[in-house]
């Protein structure tokens, strides 16, 4: 896929459903390399599946963003995945 975010990194919290998992899915279809991170794993990995099903790139991180220790694991397991973050929604 390639659009306006060709090559960027973003990180999506609540990607799992609604306004979250539509903005990874817009973020995939422009070109971004998708962190989906929710706390429902079978839904944010349908998520993935989506994104990479069109040919996109994504993967899933389990966060629960109202404990810090996730929301740490979140982002350094972004950059670890793809070695920048460009955008978190």
């Amino acid at each position: 896929m390639a659009g306006q975010f060709e090559d960027q990194v973003a990180l999506i919290t609540g990607g799992n459903s609604g306004i979250g998992r539509a903005t990874a899915i817009k973020f995939a279809e422009e070109g971004a390399k998708v962190v989906v991170a929710a706390r429902r794993v079978t839904k944010g990995r349908e998520t993935v599946h989506a994104i990479k099903a069109a040919g996109g790139e994504a993967t899933f991180v389990k966060t629960d963003v109202s404990k810090s220790k996730d929301v740490k694991a979140m982002v350094e397991k972004t950059v670890d995945t793809y070695g920048r973050l460009d955008f978190a929604f």
